[in-house]
């Protein structure tokens, strides 16, 4: 049995639904905080099964004669060591095989102030004596085609990255790694660097997002501290826009590029282009 953590979640979803290619319904557990969100998997034979990062009295049920775990990382940043390891502690009561753990391209060296939770999740993960496979995750191409829309409205796309290059995937590209990976046997101990077989700089997006639209989006790159106050105004919460700006400027310094190419070789074709994703979100 596979139980998938954060199922309501959009990575978490798509990995449902790539198992659902190769599996019985029956043998997935969508374990999340609301059930109510996903009671269409559960119409459709998955089990789903009540999990709060928050509430570790929660997780044991949710857990419960689970073979294989996907820990989803939380979005909540600033909590998400103390929720990871709650998952992590409940896995070993639970007795998994495998838990496979979505973390941050490079995170041991990465230069982006994301990684430490998750740096601190890999250790203790390490030394809790479950077994486990990391699957460090590059950046989502949607995390920067959400921001469309007002490029097109101003005719700028704004960040503060910089020169830097950025080997992005769609998310379901690595929803369909994460898929493969509790698949495959023998996955104990293996660290994936996933990210996509292209890099660009964010002067590159706005180039493609100048020819599909047929408008003019010029790239500003900004200081940090402005990227961030421009996504303040925008509405975005503090820790979201203090979280993207950093990520920015770490990219200028390398920490979203990866040309290892494990991505595609692990699902077994190309990763998504750009391109496709930018004409997906127009």
């Amino acid at each position: 049995m596979l139980v998938i953590t954060g199922a309501s979640g959009q990575l978490g979803r798509l990995v449902i639904e790539q198992l659902l290619k190769t599996m019985p319904a029956a043998r997935i557990v969508a374990a999340a905080r609301t059930l109510d969100r996903v009671k269409d998997l559960a119409a459709r034979g998955v089990q789903t099964r009540h999990a709060d990062y928050d509430k570790p009295e929660t997780l044991d049920a949710a857990f419960a004669g689970a073979g294989k775990l996907l820990l989803i990382s939380s979005s909540e940043v600033g909590r998400r060591f103390p929720q990871h390891k709650a998952v992590i502690d409940a896995a070993k009561r639970a007795g998994v095989t495998l838990l496979a753990y979505t973390s941050l391209l490079h995170a041991d060296t990465s230069p982006l102030g994301l990684a430490e939770e998750h740096k601190a999740t890999e250790a203790y993960l390490k030394a809790s004596g479950v077994p486990f496979v990391l699957l460090r995750n590059g950046w989502y191409t949607e995390n920067f085609t959400a921001s469309i829309a007002p490029a097109l409205k101003h005719g700028a796309f704004l960040g503060s990255a910089g020169d830097g290059r950025i080997s992005s995937a769609a998310r379901a590209d690595y929803a369909e790694a994460a898929a493969a990976v509790l698949a495959l046997e023998n996955q104990e101990g293996r660290t994936y660097e996933l990210a996509g077989d292209e890099a660009y700089t964010l002067t590159d997006l706005a180039g493609e997002i100048s020819r599909q639209s047929g408008k003019t989006v010029t790239y500003a790159n900004l200081p940090e501290a402005e990227f961030k106050a421009a996504l303040l105004s925008a509405g975005l919460p503090e820790p979201i826009a203090g979280l993207l700006a950093d990520s920015d400027t770490g990219a200028s310094k390398g920490g979203l590029f990866d040309n290892s190419g494990q991505l595609g070789r692990l699902i077994g074709r190309p990763t998504t282009r750009m391109a496709a994703s930018v004409k997906a979100a127009l």
